[in-house]
């Protein structure tokens, strides 16, 4: 991957062993995916510390971005959605603004994403499973619904020790638990949840799109960038070429 194509660059939480491999899976032909760590301490993968990991994250905003435009990439992405779910709507607008005016580079996030995915697919009623506690659940519930999404039902995992860990298994049953017959549309929220391996059966058997954080956020990057290829087998929503 040189990108002649397009580069896009992601920030992702310190600790995560997930979004690389998976933005890497998910890149078409010439583009290329270039990464930046975050700056945070503290016990990762677990929920007790999260929220001052988040706090860190945008404390140090700035010079992460700083270091990711020296790639030139085409667009910078915000690879933590819980990041977003503390910041709100307004929040996240004038952070994406503020750098996006710094850097002369577009910056977008994982739930920007995931909402402007949704309304691509012409869905406004929505399931949500996560791997969070239910605070936190319902506080990315509220974060959605302030997008303009219909949140029918938010269900989160239990007894999570690490999300880097979870489960195909686990994480597919989670899919199914959570969704709801009046739900257009099925959302597994969480960049360090690794999501692409069950993404296609969940659509297949459920009759309805499935989208993650990282099929989103790599469908709106790509976008963004003005690529417009199909990268199958995760679901419709990165088959969709517009």
């Amino acid at each position: 991957m040189t990108g002649w194509r397009a580069r896009i660059g992601f920030l992702v939480p310190s600790a995560t062993p997930t979004v690389e491999r998976e933005m890497a899976a998910l890149a078409p032909n010439g583009v290329s995916v270039h990464f930046a760590r975050m700056v945070a301490r503290g016990p990762v993968g677990t929920l007790e510390n999260l929220q001052s990991r988040a706090a860190s994250h945008l404390e140090h905003m700035d010079e992460t971005v700083e270091m990711m435009a020296a790639v030139e990439p085409d667009v910078i992405v915000l690879a933590h959605t819980a990041t977003s779910y503390f910041l709100g709507l307004e929040g996240e607008r004038k952070l994406s603004a503020r750098l996006t005016e710094k850097t002369g580079i577009p910056f977008i996030s994982a739930l920007g994403s995931v909402a402007k995915a949704f309304e691509f697919l012409k869905v406004g009623t929505i399931a949500v499973g996560t791997a969070y506690d239910e605070a936190l659940t319902m506080s990315g519930k509220r974060a959605l619904e302030s997008y303009g999404l219909n949140v029918v039902n938010a269900l989160w995992l239990p007894d999570v020790k690490s999300i880097f860990e979870e489960t195909e298994r686990r994480i597919y049953r989670l899919g199914k638990q959570a969704n709801r017959p009046e739900a257009e549309a099925l959302f597994l929220s969480g960049v360090g949840l690794p999501t692409l391996s069950v993404l296609q059966a969940l659509e297949t058997d459920l009759r309805k799109p499935v989208v993650s954080s990282a099929s989103a956020m790599m469908w709106n990057a790509l976008r963004t960038a003005q690529v417009y290829a199909d990268v199958p087998g995760y679901g419709r929503l990165l088959r969709s070429v517009d």
